[in-house]
């Protein structure tokens, strides 16, 4: 349990998180798109990419289903904002970090679609309502079919079409924002995309890869600036996604494979932008042990998508980017899959305990946002992975909250009232 005498800041943020595809439902862009074409060929692959995991019984025939990778209404969170976030605010939360999708805003190019920005500043309306501090995401992996079809962040000169949109999202809805990310886990996404081959454009070139990293700095950059000459009250960052990266063992070859990986890991995108950032947003999910070439994590905790858990280790992700920024630090994702919910509770209170200790030794962390405040659609591997602190009946959408959840929330009316 945290200590007795919390560290945390009376104006601390907690909260969780979403993101616009895996949450609103009826979105129509190059992800939705690569979805209808790419189902059949997932359900087909679920066995050999999934029959390892602990958990592949109850979630193969789930799996095994092509509509599962079709993310068609997800949780309807575009009907059902009002409610979730009332349920948010039942939780104790003061902050909800959330997407708006770049393809409902601009359909077209050049072409913006005003019912849409309506509906994001009824979102924002309501989240005032409740007293919930909105962290706006203006990139969260998906794109308009329109700037796909123009080499996407291939192309540097398509970084001015991003520039453009955020300007216009924060001349409409900017007088409620003050947190905003600008590009959420660039890595992430250039290795699944460009790399690896998973996910829409699903090319295979390292070379390709290395330049929309580039161009997602640059993006950035260029939108950061943009946004401080817009005011200066808005705080900028990305969201970067974390892991700690440590030798296994005391073999020089370990030591120094794990510092090789943290710094591509970390800093070599960070290094990029890092000037143009007002805080950095960490999303840390697991840790990395290195024995010489090999990662190996040897732990019997895993989540149902097979991660390494080891949360209390965001000590040290945290007390590490605090000394090579010196930049204040809000955990924009961090959460596990857990569709029993045994071991979500767990994952929460070392994740807070490690917090704590960071706070403790002079890390200036000013927000926790849980990943996801709902089931939600996770990418390539569709409905399966659990990551809610509210459950959904995705036949009924149907909202039952967990019972980690109001755990969670007990345990921020504790710390607040502390």
């Amino acid at each position: 349990m945290p200590t007795s005498k919390s560290l945390f800041p009376k104006r601390f943020l907690w909260g969780a998180a979403t993101s616009a595809h895996q949450v609103e439902g009826g979105t129509h862009n190059q992800w939705s798109v690569w979805e209808l074409e790419h189902a059949k060929s997932l359900a087909a692959q679920a066995e050999y990419q999934y029959g390892d995991l602990e958990n592949w019984p109850a979630i193969s025939a789930v799996a095994k289903d092509p509509d599962n990778y079709v993310s068609g209404r997800t949780v309807d969170h575009y009907s059902l904002y009002k409610d979730d976030i009332a349920r948010a605010k039942k939780l104790n939360m003061n902050a909800l970090r959330f997407s708006v999708e770049w393809s409902r805003i601009e359909p077209k190019e050049g072409k913006w679609d005003s019912a849409a920005i309506a509906h994001y500043k009824d979102y924002l309306a309501e989240l005032e309502k409740h007293d919930i501090e909105p962290v706006l995401t203006l990139f969260h992996f998906t794109v308009p079919v329109w700037f796909a079809e123009l080499g996407g962040f291939e192309k540097r000169a398509n970084v001015r079409y991003f520039v453009r949109f955020a300007e216009k999202v924060l001349s409409e809805l900017g007088s409620s924002i003050t947190y905003v990310i600008t590009i959420n886990e660039p890595e992430v996404y250039a290795w699944q995309s460009y790399r690896e081959g998973r996910w829409p454009p699903a090319k295979m070139s390292k070379r390709t890869m290395t330049a929309v990293l580039t161009n997602l700095a640059s993006a950035h950059n260029q939108a950061a600036k943009l946004i401080h000459n817009m005011n200066r009250r808005y705080k900028v960052s990305i969201a970067k996604n974390s892991v700690y990266v440590y030798a296994g063992d005391d073999a020089r070859l370990s030591v120094w494979s794990a510092t090789v990986r943290q710094y591509f890991q970390d800093d070599y995108f960070l290094k990029k932008v890092y000037r143009n950032c007002d805080f950095l947003g960490v999303n840390y999910y697991f840790s990395d042990r290195v024995y010489g070439y090999r990662v190996h994590n040897p732990d019997k905790a895993v989540s149902d998508m097979g991660w390494d858990m080891q949360p209390a280790d965001i000590e040290h992700v945290l007390e590490r980017l605090h000394h090579q920024y010196k930049l204040p630090i809000i955990i924009t994702e961090n959460g596990c899959a857990d569709m029993s919910d045994k071991k979500r509770e767990w994952w929460l209170l070392q994740t807070i305990m490690g917090m704590q200790r960071a706070l403790a030794e002079g890390v200036d962390v000013r927000g926790y946002l849980h990943w996801s405040l709902l089931d939600n659609f996770e990418w390539d591997k569709g409905r399966w992975p659990r990551f809610g602190l509210i459950e959904v009946d995705y036949d009924t959408m149907e909202r039952t909250v967990r019972p980690s959840a109001r755990k969670y929330g007990a345990l921020i009316k504790k710390i607040q009232g502390q």
